[in-house]
């Protein structure tokens, strides 16, 4: 993935907005005004017209904080707990996370927040002599990191054809919740999260083409079907994956 990917959600005063800024780009975030323009508009009084930027880098991304009151918290959704917390007028802070979730401070109940798919991370390849030469830097086709959600969602994904070994139904949205359930990390595991994990194995991590002319719920099941198919193809997830999942008698115990 060159660049990042920047996803607010519906349901922060404004629409859903999804941008990707290629290296060098720049996205600017508040409440916005006729005389103050912003990419990512969030409609709330306790935001600032112009609360913060983000700058897309060749490898990472970096957040500017310009308010001069609020800190703002960047999550990783995918961590046990982890986060960082930048403070007020920060500018160009480094962000390590390849997930991200942005969040401002508000009166409201719900946290405003929106999300930050960074690059993929670079790796040494191990077997190549001079580790420290860039000559030695090589990038996997598919880098996924295997203690992330997404990569739990992608293994529920496949399970069936894994343990049967013959052709299977992927499984639907609501089964693969159900199946993850029991897993620590996916307690409060919702239809739509991963929803969003599909979309970002299949667009970000995956590169799955789809046709365009497909409607919404063939893109849907064509994009599940193409991943499971790849991810399979290319033994991307393999039998000893499935130790990751929760032992199937404990999610069948709790349907």
């Amino acid at each position: 993935m060159s660049g990042i990917l920047v996803h607010l959600p519906e349901g922060n005063g404004e629409d859903a907005v999804t941008l990707r800024l290629g290296p060098g780009e720049r996205a600017r975030f508040g409440r916005g005004s006729a005389g103050t323009p912003v990419e990512l508009r969030l409609g709330d009084e306790t935001v600032s017209r112009l609360a913060g930027e983000i700058h897309a880098t060749d490898d990472h991304w970096q957040l500017s904080n310009l308010s001069n009151t609020h800190a703002y918290l960047v999550e990783n959704p995918e961590g046990a707990g982890e986060y960082l917390r930048v403070p007020p007028r920060r500018i160009g802070a480094p962000i390590p996370f390849e997930f991200s979730r942005v969040v401002l401070p508000s009166r409201r109940e719900t946290p405003l927040s929106f999300q930050v798919f960074a690059p993929d991370h670079v790796y040494l390849d191990p077997h190549a002599r001079g580790g420290g030469s860039r000559e030695s830097r090589t990038m996997t086709a598919y880098s996924l990191d295997e203690t992330a959600t997404y990569f739990l969602v992608l293994v529920a994904l496949c399970e069936p054809w894994l343990r049967d070994r013959s052709p299977a139904a992927v499984p639907t949205t609501p089964q693969v919740v159900a199946r993850l359930r029991d897993h620590p990390a996916c307690a409060r595991l919702t239809a739509r999260a991963v929803s969003s994990h599909l979309d970002y194995l299949a667009d970000e991590k995956l590169r799955i083409d789809l046709p365009d002319d497909a409607g919404r719920a063939d893109r849907r099941n064509g994009k599940r079907e193409a991943v499971v198919g790849l991810a399979l193809k290319f033994g991307i997830v393999r039998e000893e994956h499935l130790a990751l999942l929760p032992r199937p008698e404990a999610s069948e115990h709790r349907r």
